[in-house]
């Protein structure tokens, strides 16, 4: 059974421990409360994937450079994930649930892992948290973005403070942030690739501005400070086919750099890979209710896995563990302000990929 731990203070030798050696501190997930200057906390979680590392080599910095010497600016609590994962530098153990999709409003409300986030929810809205923030990577090549779950003036502003990009979304269920936009403006932060200084960096800067921030103005944000983008669509690769990246022998072979296609406008027609066999079907795409779409966006009858519609992918990753453990990627669609005219040119497509050599079917034709 996995419990909650709840601390005032941080423990001994915590700081000096990387995310893989934080199980010898720590018996699993714990909330620390560390209080500072204004008292109104920041809420920061960190490790829900134990691969992720950037957010609590945000943290360290920040608290190796303010705890022992000064007060904090501002109350902090702290939520450290899945130590058991992290120790093995994995997303999660075969055995264990996904952390960021049992918080409330998920399908796991009744497992012990819900119920222990259910804690963790109820405790922070009684100390009506400043601002929420969950800080992840990604495996693929994807660009530092945030996202918010309610299109709401203090969220977006919030959001633009890390990032001129963020993309709004309400699937999945049961995550951290979409919990905690219940009762304060929250946001998802996706710092690129673990291990990376940039990532490291542009978290612990966006931290100690919140820190930092008396309140979030309720004005509205200007068009120029955001690219707004809605996450629409989930797309899965069946389990029950083979798949691959480059030259292999398997059902479904992507390109190799498919990552690469993160965050680009993409038209119909483009082919995502080739198909060699197993089912008709491979992927499985469903929208924010859950009804399969996958007809909406894809075809798969001649030879290639081809877009039907323009669509923006993000999450793209070549780690086949996490794409079993999770999905392949996230389809988007950008959300214009009335004020705010986007141009029409692309960016150039990444070496490999081509418009199939007849043009996909008309845009939301089945």
């Amino acid at each position: 059974m996995v419990r909650l731990t709840e601390l005032d203070h941080l423990p001994q030798g915590l700081l000096e421990r990387p995310a893989s050696a934080l199980h010898h501190v720590l018996d699993g997930p714990t909330l620390i409360h560390l209080e500072g200057r204004i008292k109104k906390p920041l809420f920061v979680s960190v490790l829900q994937h134990g691969n992720e590392v950037t957010g609590w080599e945000a943290v360290r910095r920040l608290l190796k450079s303010h705890y022992d010497f000064d007060r904090l600016p501002r109350s902090l609590s702290l939520l450290i994930g899945n130590v058991d994962a992290a120790r093995h530098r994995l997303r999660r153990l075969d055995d264990q649930l996904d952390y960021n999709r049992c918080w409330p409003g998920g399908k796991y409300d009744d497992t012990d892992l819900g119920k222990l986030f259910q804690r963790v929810t109820d405790r922070m809205r009684s100390m009506s948290p400043f601002a929420s923030m969950d800080i992840h990577n990604n495996t693929g090549l994807n660009p530092h973005y945030a996202a918010i779950n309610r299109v709401r003036s203090k969220f977006l502003r919030l959001a633009s403070h890390f990032s001129s990009k963020v993309v709004f979304f309400t699937i999945p269920k049961g995550t951290q942030s979409l919990a905690f936009s219940e009762f304060c403006p929250s946001t998802t932060l996706e710092c690129g690739q673990a291990g990376q200084v940039h990532g490291t960096d542009h978290s612990l800067g966006f931290i100690e501005t919140c820190m930092h921030m008396p309140d979030l103005p309720r004005s509205p944000v200007d068009a120029d400070e955001v690219h707004l983008f809605h996450m629409v669509a989930t797309v899965r690769i069946r389990d029950d086919v083979l798949f691959g990246f480059g030259q292999v022998p398997t059902d479904v072979t992507f390109h190799e750099n498919l990552d690469e296609l993160n965050f680009r406008e993409l038209p119909s027609g483009i082919s995502l890979g080739e198909i060699n066999g197993g089912p008709q079907r491979p992927l499985i795409a469903t929208d924010v209710n859950g009804v399969d779409v996958t007809d909406h966006y894809f075809r798969f009858d001649r030879g290639q896995l081809e877009t039907t519609r323009e669509i923006m992918p993000s999450m793209l990753t070549l780690d086949r563990r996490v794409i079993q453990q999770d999905c392949l990627c996230y389809l988007m669609e950008r959300i214009h302000f009335e004020d705010h005219v986007e141009g029409t040119d692309h960016d150039p497509l990444p070496e490999g990929f081509r418009r199939s050599d007849r043009p996909g079917r008309p845009s939301g034709q089945r």
